[in-house]
């Protein structure tokens, strides 16, 4: 039987390969909104971060998720970020 291939993404920060299951998803909707994705399935332009409060701090002082979504993120995203890594 064919074995199920395991989806990989790349964390901004740290540039390391992991299972989706292991990253959070910050997106960027259509309507310009950020949002933070549980489903890893939402519409929009999407960024992966590890689940590790460093790579999220880092995140937060580098501005790179602006960056890659283009757009200005809210305190409070970072705060739910880090609300779901504890």
């Amino acid at each position: 039987m064919k074995q199920k291939k395991i989806p990989l993404r790349t964390c901004v920060i740290t540039h390391e390969k992991c299972e989706k299951r292991d990253l959070l998803r910050v997106v960027r909707t259509p309507e310009g909104n950020v949002i933070v994705d549980d489903s890893l399935k939402a519409n929009g332009r999407g960024a992966y971060l590890k689940k590790d409060k460093a790579v999220i701090e880092k995140a937060k002082s580098s501005k790179i998720l602006e960056k890659h979504l283009e757009v200005a993120i809210n305190d409070e995203i970072y705060e739910e970020l880090l609300n779901k890594v504890n």
